[in-house]
């Protein structure tokens, strides 16, 4: 079981890469940062798709897009310098909740 979180992991961190180098393309109208977002997202999905010889498509899925959403705002907060309000820290700390209380409770990840 624990191949499946290392290919989420590693799905995730794929996807980070892809969606902030998405913002630094620029409307992909810069080429290397451009290559990098479809780069990126072809390794992401390869990972996201090994996780899935172990985790349900749900639970992965809810796991990848959670994490990305929190780890995106978190680098467009530090990078980008754009600003979070505190709902949106709150609605934040609701989906990482989320995430531990499916991976602390849920049998549906196999315990």
């Amino acid at each position: 079981m624990h191949n499946a979180y290392l290919f989420l992991i590693a799905a995730v961190f794929m996807e980070t890469v892809g969606t902030s180098a998405l913002q630094a393309s620029q409307q992909f109208t810069r080429l290397w940062p451009s290559v990098l977002v479809v780069v990126a997202y072809v390794i992401s999905f390869y990972l996201l798709s090994m996780t899935l010889k172990y985790l349900p498509v749900g639970i992965t899925y809810a796991i990848w897009s959670g994490l990305g959403i929190v780890f995106i705002a978190i680098i467009g907060y530090v990078v980008f310098k754009q600003s979070l309000d505190l709902p949106a820290v709150l609605g934040l700390g609701l989906i990482v909740l989320g995430i531990l209380v499916i991976n602390m409770f849920s049998k549906t990840v196999g315990h």
